[in-house]
Order: C-alpha cells, then sequence, then structure tokens
C-alpha cells in the first residue's frame, strides 16, 4: 500500500502491505518509521496490547503511549475502526495487527498491559451490529482475559456509562446497579458490557488476573466519524454546513462531554494504578442537548437553526458522573471546558472530515 503525499511533499507511513502470518492473524507493520520518542524518565518501557486501537479512542490511546515511549501492538478488526486513524503513526515501536478478537486470540509477544476498548460504540453501529456487540463483550472479552491471564498482563476494561440505563440516581457514582432495559434495542450495547465487566470481575476473584474497569462517559475530539449518530459529531456536521441541528424531545436531557485527551490520561493512570474496582471518567460537568447544540452553533458561527424530533427509544434523561474515586485514587479530573475542547477538535480534525466528506 502505497503511502499518501504529505503537503510539504514527504509520504506518511502508512501500514505496509501483508508482512506476515501469525496462526491465520494477519500482520501490518508501520514502514518508513521514525525514531521512538525517549520514554518519560518515571515510567518503565512495556508493551500495551490495545484491543479497538483503530478506533477513535483506541487511536488516541496509541498515540499516547508511544509517546510515553511504550510498545504499542494495535489490534482491530476495522469493523468499525479505520486505518485512517493510525496512519499518521510514524514509531518502530507501533504495530497494528488485524484481528477479529471474537475469534481465537493468540498475541506471541510479551505483553505486560492489554487494554480492552474493542466495541462497537456510538447508537448507529451497535443497532447495526447487535451480534457482534454482543459478542465482542462476550468472546471477546473471554478470549483477551486469557491473554491477560497467560501474559501475566495487567488488564483494563473500557466499560461504560451505559451500564447505569436510564439512572434514577444521579449524578451516578460506582456503587449504583443501573436502571437498564435488557430487551430494548440498546441493551445489546448495555448488557455486553455489563457482562464483560462480571467477567473481568470474575477473572480477578476466582483467576488472580490484574484488572481494572472504567465506565467512560461521553468522550469527543478528532477522529470520531462525523455520521456515527452522537451529539458532538452529529451537530458539528450540521453546523458546518449550516444545516439544522437535530435536537431529540425538548433537548432537557443532559449529558455530560469529556474531551478524549483528557480520558486518555484518565486511563493510563487506571491501568497504572492498582485499582481493581470500576472508577467512573468523565467530565461531571452537565448540560441539556439544547445547550450543547446551541454552544456549537456559537463556536462554529454557523447560521444554522436547530429543530425537534421524537426520542429514541430508551433515550438516557440524564447522565452526570460522580469522579469522586477518580480524584481520590487517582488525582485525576478533566481539564479541558467544552468550548476549548470543541475548538482543539474542529482545528485539530478539519472541516472537511468534521462535515463528513471523508466519513
Amino acid at each position: 500500500m502505497a503511502g499518501k503525499a504529505e503537503p510539504g511533499g514527504g509520504r506518511l507511513p502508512l501500514l505496509d502491505g501483508w508482512t506476515g502470518r501469525n496462526g491465520g492473524i494477519c500482520v501490518l507493520r508501520c514502514r518508513e518509521a521514525a525514531p521512538r520518542r525517549p520514554p518519560v524518565a518515571s515510567a518503565a518501557v512495556s508493551t500495551c496490547a490495545i484491543t479497538g486501537g483503530a478506533g477513535f479512542l483506541g487511536s488516541h490511546l496509541c498515540e499516547h503511549l508511544l509517546k510515553r515511549g511504550h510498545r504499542v501492538i494495535c489490534v482491530d478488526n476495522l469493523e468499525t475502526g479505520s486505518l485512517q486513524n493510525i496512519e499518521h503513526i510514524r514509531d518502530d515501536g507501533f504495530e497494528f495487527r488485524h484481528i477479529d478478537i471474537t475469534e481465537r486470540v493468540e498475541i506471541p509477544d510479551q505483553v505486560d498491559f492489554v487494554y480492552h476498548l474493542a466495541s462497537p460504540a456510538s447508537p448507529i453501529d451497535y443497532l447495526r451490529l447487535p451480534l457482534h456487540t454482543l459478542k465482542v463483550g462476550s468472546h471477546g472479552t473471554h478470549h483477551m482475559l486469557g491473554v491477560a491471564k497467560f501474559k501475566r498482563a495487567r488488564f483494563l476494561l473500557a466499560s461504560t456509562s451505559e451500564v447505569y440505563g436510564d439512572p434514577q440516581v444521579h449524578p451516578q457514582t460506582e456503587d449504583y446497579w443501573g436502571h437498564v432495559n435488557p430487551i430494548g434495542p440498546r441493551g445489546v450495547y448495555d448488557e455486553a458490557k455489563r457482562y464483560a465487566e462480571a467477567m473481568t470481575m470474575a477473572y480477578h476473584r476466582q483467576q488472580g488476573v490484574d484488572t481494572s474497569i472504567v465506565r467512560i462517559f461521553n468522550t469527543y475530539g478528532p477522529r470520531m466519524r462525523a455520521k456515527d449518530g452522537r451529539a458532538v459529531p452529529t451537530f458539528l456536521r450540521q453546523a458546518l454546513q449550516d444545516q439544522p441541528l437535530t435536537v431529540f424531545g425538548e433537548g432537557s436531557q443532559t449529558r455530560s462531554f469529556c474531551y478524549v485527551d483528557d480520558l486518555v490520561r484518565g486511563i493510563v493512570a487506571l491501568a497504572e494504578s492498582d485499582a481493581h474496582m470500576p472508577v467512573n471518567l468523565g467530565n461531571p460537568d452537565e448540560f441539556t442537548l439544547l445547550e450543547l447544540a446551541k454552544t456549537v452553533i456559537d463556536v462554529t458561527e454557523s447560521r444554522s437553526e436547530i429543530v425537534y424530533e421524537p426520542l429514541p427509544v430508551d433515550d438516557p434523561q440524564q447522565r452526570q458522573p460522580d469522579i469522586s474515586r477518580a480524584r481520590d485514587l487517582l488525582g485525576w479530573q478533566p481539564e479541558v471546558d467544552l468550548r476549548e475542547g470543541l475548538r482543539r477538535t474542529i482545528e485539530q480534525a478539519g472541516i472537511e472530515r468534521l462535515a463528513g466528506a471523508s466519513d
């Protein structure tokens, strides 16, 4: 696969062709790699396997760990991830492997950390792929826990605030068990993550695997797909084209929006801690979706109007994390406010991609 031309006339180090096979697993390696950056002085160099590494969150996590000097094995079947998210990575400590984790997984390398992020995460994706979503949460989690056990690696499960469902407790603390409809259309994602949490704790308690669980609240930033159905990329796409912004219901339902750099920092802090019980990560600043729509219009200086459509089934009315545990255990809290995060997203992603031209 040839590299793409950069504006300055150089070549992007796209992932090379099929360079090897291991038990039927296709391996892609990054070429024209720049020298690895020196590791952070206080952090030991580790090998990190990241499932879903070519997705929105996964690609940012790959970058973050590489900057800290770690080796990264990016695992993805590209069902919802994209090589476009990782094609810019130039580091000889980075390797992409095309693996479907719902099948048997073999990673012959030494692995110190398993970051299990793989899963369809947007409503459009998990409603389109309900069985695959359930399999990733069950079979995929089982297989990656098996890798962590065999490698004696620290395991981090990327769970979600969706385990709280349409919450009756506000804000949500980690000891709240949730209010979830298991047979509704969103149930395939909610229950896949709840099952994954149960399996992770079972492996910790019975098999002695060193595990951690992060419950991720709404996160946004560059590389979100413009048409993935979530609020921030949808509003940005509509506003940047001066189209009407679609708000469901009266727009009174609330969400809390965390910029991706803040979230990734928290994920790594949790993985490198000794915590085993779930930890909420998200921005506790709460906005109605109507407030979000108005903020997007203001930041983009759009001429868009706001239109209203019926609420989707089981759409949560409130979503706000209590991050006391993250503050106490990790010393973590978000630093980027919504307006600044939106500006960074537009600047780094570019209007063309946010408008969906390359989605």
